[in-house]
């Protein structure tokens, strides 16, 4: 019977339609092999036949199999059809100055339009989020609170959010308290005032390359330059790079995305992020962590952070809920570590406190345990609309095209053929309506110009293969 065949937490069909997926990433089943009946397969595993159809859907919405009429379902895709990775690119360890604001303004002025096939966003669709259960959690702040949710919020935040932030952090193994944790307006805020905490204009920051156009913008902002460390499509930066840049030039801070970096989707392997932390220990260098996509995995287990590893808190975590949660209630915490009294001292200076409605409804909708429950169903959605994405640009792009592999994330880095020019591409295809970040955006040298992201928190739709057919075909013609 099936329960002696599979074990866990897991829904039955999700354990039937992984032992499959398996067999075909084996190739034990082949692309264009022929499944067995629903029938033969409840009878096979001892499950209902609902329970078999809902194995099969799963699969087929991961874009693995597909369904043809009166015959039944047949292997469609393998992994192994994944294009190579694309190639590093090689940088420089002199600072330079940042600006890519013009690009990143005309790329990203419609981005909330509701007109054109949008590719060209990190984020999840909103259909994927638990709007009705947050807006009762913010009914739930109105009446409880003794102020209406009118009062100033405590200036650190508010204490039960920050309870359950630090709760969160058990999942990455932090050992932290409520009174570690700052609560502020979104990711970019906690980045911001992290940079604020720990430079001063002129200084020099080390991030990767390719990196979120949104660094740039914030270190634009306060006067500081850049050093571009190289990032490998698989495992992140290059440690190597880094120490070397470090010892050639006076390096400030340093700002990575370790787990799911944006626009590659790696994932730096947990032995390297130790590494990571004992280097900048070693030359008391403090390291801003990004890890607003680290609840995004498509893995078995949530993915460790360099805090973790950080015993002399020298690493500056920062994290919120904008890629996971509701983007709109600008929820973000920093959990800066030895810096945390001037950090505070900032956000007094600067914001004063954080919006008091939409920390309380948070707080209450954490507190409520569901949070895992929507994360789960969110990363499932997300790996199979990963994979459906990445089989439209196998199928509808050139056979050059090189394609990221992201392990979690929302997001797909395409290197294209060199005579390429993506920022001429995102022109031709907003003629058809469709949206793309080209390459550039993501440097602030002139590397990537054959480079795009696409973003794929979308839901694999008709209008979505369109708008794919619609940038290969254009790519094509090149």
């Amino acid at each position: 019977m099936l329960k002696n065949k599979f074990t866990g937490t897991d829904h039955l069909y999700l354990q039937v339609a992984d032992g499959l997926e398996k067999m075909i990433q084996e190739e034990i089943l082949k692309i264009g092999d022929k499944l067995p009946s629903v029938r033969m397969l409840s009878e096979e595993y001892g499950i209902s036949m609902g329970t078999a159809f809902q194995a099969y859907y799963h699969l087929e919405g991961k874009g693995l199999i597909e369904a043809r009429p009166k015959s039944g379902y047949y292997v469609r895709f393998n992994h192994k059809r994944f294009p190579a990775l694309p190639t590093a690119q090689k940088t420089d360890h002199h600072p330079a100055l940042v600006s890519v604001n013009d690009m990143v303004a005309e790329v990203f002025h419609n981005m909330s339009s509701t007109d054109i096939t949008n590719l060209s966003v990190g984020a999840p669709a909103i259909e994927l989020l638990p709007a009705a259960r947050l807006n009762k959690s913010v009914v739930h702040a109105f009446r409880h609170s003794p102020t209406s949710c009118i009062a100033y919020e405590d200036v650190q935040g508010n204490f039960e959010l920050r309870k359950q932030v630090a709760k969160m952090a058990f999942n990455w193994g932090g050992k932290i308290t409520a009174n570690d944790v700052v609560i502020t307006a979104g990711c970019m805020e906690a980045l911001a005032m992290s940079l604020k905490t720990v430079t001063r204009p002129g200084d020099t920051v080390a991030i990767e390359s390719p990196t979120f156009f949104g660094i740039f913008q914030v270190m634009e902002t306060l006067g500081l330059k850049v050093i571009e460390i190289p990032t490998d499509a698989g495992t992140g930066i290059s440690l190597e790079h880094l120490e070397k840049a470090i010892k050639k030039s006076t390096i400030k801070a340093c700002v990575f995305v370790p787990n799911f970096n944006n626009p590659l989707g790696c994932l730096m392997p947990d032995d390297n992020k130790k590494a990571l932390v004992e280097l900048v220990t070693k030359y008391r260098l403090p390291l801003i962590e990004d890890d607003i996509y680290g609840d995004l995995y498509f893995g078995p287990h949530r993915p460790p952070t360099c805090k973790t590893y950080d015993t002399e808190g020298w690493v500056l975590h920062c994290a919120s809920l904008s890629k996971s949660l509701a983007p709109g209630y600008r929820i973000g915490w920093v959990i800066p570590g030895r810096f945390i009294d001037e950090f505070k001292s900032i956000k007094m200076r600067h914001t004063i406190s954080g919006t008091t409605l939409t920390q309380c409804a948070i707080a209450h909708y954490l507190g409520m345990g569901r949070f895992e429950y929507h994360l789960k169903k969110l990363r499932t959605a997300l790996h199979a609309q990963h994979l459906r994405y990445i089989q439209g640009i196998v199928d509808h792009f050139p056979p050059d095209t090189r394609i990221s592999r992201p392990q979690g994330g929302l997001v797909l880095w395409l290197e294209l053929n060199k005579k390429v020019n993506a920022f001429q591409l995102y022109h031709e295809a907003m003629k058809y309506q469709v949206s793309i970040a080209p390459g550039r955006i993501f440097s602030v040298s002139d590397r990537y110009s054959n480079y795009l992201r696409l973003g794929f928190g979308k839901p694999w739709s008709d209008e979505v293969e369109r708008g794919i057919r619609i940038i290969g075909n254009l790519v094509k013609k090149r």
